[in-house]
């Protein structure tokens, strides 16, 4: 029995993005403990807009051989309380490939204070922590990491101070 000519190509449906909302009330599938991410809080001075900023590197564990990759996220800030919904990851169209982890650069102008720093992965788990940005005295310092409380919530990300990745206004 032959196959019928298709008289035009069948379109794929495309995968829709899920809302950070969404993704927050999602109950993850139970596993164990994996670290995948390493979120890096720190100060960066901007040399072409000549700013200071404050702001978040989030690296994967994992490190790439072939090809650079970007970790695709949204953040979402409200007055003490930054959310940051990881995606998953983007191939980066460079000549030249880059040995290294995946990593995504969050940066904010006005980040001072205390904070609550919430880490969301798309299958619905939840890390946090308690960060305080002190930029007077060039310090950041990590009060606490913990576990959102959900069902079958797990750890997956660490919190850790660079201070080598710290950059500023130089006199």
């Amino acid at each position: 029995m032959p196959l019928r000519k298709l008289d035009e190509i069948p379109k794929l449906p495309k995968t829709r993005k899920k809302k950070p909302e969404v993704i927050w009330n999602l109950i993850p599938e139970k596993k164990k403990d994996n670290i995948e991410y390493i979120c890096k809080p720190l100060f960066y001075f901007d040399k072409v807009l000549k700013k200071q900023k404050t702001g978040f590197i989030i690296e994967s564990v994992a490190h790439f051989s072939s090809f650079s990759y970007e970790i695709i996220n949204e953040v979402k800030k409200n007055k003490n309380e930054i959310i940051i919904t990881l995606y998953g990851i983007k191939n980066l169209n460079n000549a030249i490939p880059r040995i290294g982890p995946a990593i995504a650069e969050i940066y904010f102008e006005d980040l001072f204070g205390e904070h609550t720093v919430y880490i969301v992965k798309q299958d619905g788990c939840i890390n946090g922590a308690h960060v305080d940005f002190n930029i007077f005295k060039k310090d950041i310092v990590i009060k606490n990491k913990f576990l959102y409380e959900k069902k079958n919530n797990r750890l997956f990300c660490d919190f850790i101070i660079d201070k080598s990745l710290f950059t500023f206004k130089e006199n």
